[in-house]
């Protein structure tokens, strides 16, 4: 009979799950229930400090019968039971056991609907008394953990049985909203596919669609579940005017634009969603609200009002990364985001590399920069750059002073492509073991950069790709030498078992450089090493290389690197992840694979809100004679 939980004001009410009244096939309800959305469930329970703040604390044992095999729903039973989370420590009173234990009842009922177990029941006694037979202020033996027995009966699986779409949601394929008919009947199908009729219909460009029934009928006699949907579709709209609030120091006109909520096209959730990531991004707001009219204009359109509240401007920072074979790095920086009132950023950032791996101050790596952006420079979907940076170099191969100069313009030329075009003049002065000799480079370069990112998530990605492309035309105008590079990469992610809990992610990325009649016609600094923490762990930074007779680092022309991982989740919050890494350098322009570098290691994920602290320890399976025998890297991001 019909399944009220179903309802849409039960979830107006902000209920993950409202069960109540199932009827079996006509005949009387079964006892009443209700489930509630679970938040913060305490996995070790509460601190010391916690449970000394319990009033009257009474402690109890549990015994917990989940009469079950299935693996899945015994663990979603122990994590319904908030008698078994807590079981550890003293609930407040007597009447504040019988309640917990009636809000376990109700949570366990949830959860074997939930996994379509319909015909399911609860059985709870306390102290060996019926929870329905304790008088409202139960007195329970003092002096020993009160007794607590928790029986669940889960009963058969239901199915589908019919499935209909009625009204302005007709004509739909069960398939497509996971109700197809002989399919498990886990409540939270349901819900979710009345959720999905709604958004369906809005992201066809309705804002007032609503869901107008949403019923099911449990038959007790065939463990089915007959589920019906309605909905109201409301009127077709495009977006209309668009009102901004709570901008101070931007320009609310920028703001407006850079959304790209005001040119009046069809409405869309998805869209709005996009304004208010492409808001989020721009760093100067803390926080983004877009709240649509609740009804539309005269002319049909659907006015929108943009609230935003601005964060600070100014900041500063500092950071530090680590490797066993090339020593410590420290990096720091200050900025301002919001330069001359639309979102226009300045960034001045300094980095020293190889502390610890020398003591000679001269022999470090050092780096300075200033960085200007300016996003919707020539429209909503352009940003104008412009960076000056100045670099002293020490690796194994070379020393290197440089300065770098750089103007480009981006374009988004979709929601996941990128195009940019720049043009840049570099100054370098490099002396090379290899050649006992200074060579300076003045060298004028028009890079071009296209990246496609469809990574769900750009700190710590679970599924999509990202892929990257990138030529550089070059001129030497000391060596009257013309050479250029191309580089690409791609990289993948693929999440398995319940909420993506493990990743496989890949990369491969290749680069050649082409011109030049002579190595060193091409400047050391855009010439290939590879090695260290970005590239094949294991080896040292820049380790990998084509060699003269002398071992000394010549850097290549091509080169071809390949990683590979998994990252395990172990908690939600730590992740093991064995990875293998593998490399060739080539000093011709066709990679000839005679000397693959292997890296393979493990590594420790801790993730947080701003990306995940990352720690890995890799052996060259092998290595170079006197070259590096581990590495230990240490920093904050995924390596890929």
């Amino acid at each position: 009979m019909p399944l009220p939980f179903l309802s849409p004001a039960y979830r107006k009410a902000g209920l993950a799950l409202a069960l109540s009244g199932l009827f079996l096939c006509g005949t009387s309800p079964l006892s009443p229930a209700m489930a509630f959305k679970l938040f913060g469930i305490q996995l070790w329970g509460k601190d010391e400090e916690e449970a000394a703040k319990v009033i009257d604390p009474v402690e109890y044992s549990l015994t917990l019968n989940d009469n079950t095999d299935d693996a899945e729903l015994k663990e979603a039973i122990e994590n319904a039971s908030r008698l078994k989370q807590d079981e550890e420590q003293p609930v407040s009173g007597d009447l504040g056991l019988a309640l917990r234990a009636r809000d376990d009842r109700d949570r366990l009922l949830a959860a074997l609907y939930e996994k379509a177990r319909y015909g399911g029941t609860v059985d709870v006694t306390i102290n060996g008394q019926p929870l329905d037979s304790l008088p409202p202020d139960p007195d329970f033996p003092a002096g020993a953990p009160v007794p607590v027995v928790v029986t669940v009966n889960p009963g058969p699986v239901f199915t589908f049985g019919t499935v209909m779409f009625e009204k302005d949601a007709g004509g739909r394929d069960p398939k497509d909203y996971d109700l197809e008919p002989g399919e498990r009947a886990d409540s939270t199908l349901i819900i979710k596919a009345g959720e999905k009729v709604v958004e369906d219909l809005k992201e066809g460009g309705r804002p007032f669609a609503k869901l107008a029934a949403r019923t099911a009928v449990a038959d007790h006699k065939t463990n089915t579940v007959d589920v019906t949907i309605s909905a109201d579709s409301g009127p077709v709209a495009p977006f209309g005017t668009v009102a901004i609030k709570g901008a101070r120091t931007v320009n609310p006109d920028f703001v407006r634009e850079y959304s790209r909520l005001d040119q009046h096209k069809r409405y869309s959730p998805e869209e709005m969603r996009k304004a208010q990531e492409r808001l989020r991004k721009l760093g100067v707001f803390s926080s983004i609200t877009i709240r649509e009219a609740d009804r539309l204009d005269s002319d049909g359109s659907l006015p929108l009002t943009i609230e935003v509240s601005e964060g600070k401007h100014r900041y500063f920072g500092v950071g530090a990364d680590f490797s066993s074979t090339d020593g410590f790095g420290l990096q720091g920086y200050w900025g301002h985001r919001n330069l001359f009132g639309e979102a226009e950023s300045l960034r001045i950032e300094g980095s020293v590399s190889r502390l610890g791996e020398t003591l000679d101050a001269t022999a470090l790596d050092y780096s300075a920069g200033i960085l200007f952006t300016k996003p919707g420079a020539f429209g909503p979907t352009t940003a104008f750059n412009a960076s000056i940076r100045a670099a002293m170099l020490d690796p194994d191969a070379y020393k290197a002073q440089t300065i770098t100069g750089l103007v480009s313009v981006s374009k988004e030329l979709s929601d996941i492509d990128t195009l940019s075009v720049g043009a840049e003049l570099g100054w370098m002065n490099i002396e090379e073991d290899a050649y006992d000799d200074k060579q300076r480079y003045l060298v004028p370069a028009l890079p071009i950069d296209f990246v496609r990112d469809a990574r769900d998530n750009t700190l710590n990605p679970t599924e999509g790709y990202r892929a990257t492309a990138s030529i550089k035309p070059s001129y030497d105008i000391y060596g009257s030498t013309v050479f250029s590079s191309f580089e690409g990469s791609i990289s993948g992610y693929y999440g398995i078992g319940a909420d993506d809990r493990t990743v496989l992610a890949a990369r491969l990325s290749a680069g050649v450089v082409a011109g030049g009649s002579a190595l060193t016609d091409i400047p050391a600094t855009r010439r290939f090493y590879l090695g260290g923490g970005g590239t094949v762990r294991g080896f040292a930074y820049q380790e990998i290389s084509p060699r003269n007779a002398d071992d000394d680092l010549l850097g290549g022309r091509s080169y071809v690197n390949v990683n590979a991982e998994a990252r395990v989740g172990i908690t939600d919050t730590i992740s093991i992840v064995p990875f293998v890494d593998a490399a060739t350098v080539s000093a011709k322009t066709a990679p000839d694979f005679s000397d693959v570098k292997i890296g393979a290691g493990i590594g420790v994920r801790y993730n947080t809100s701003f990306g995940p602290i990352r720690v890995d320890f890799a052996v060259p399976l092998n290595p170079y004679d006197g070259g590096t025998r581990y590495g230990i890297y240490a920093g904050i991001g995924q390596s890929f």
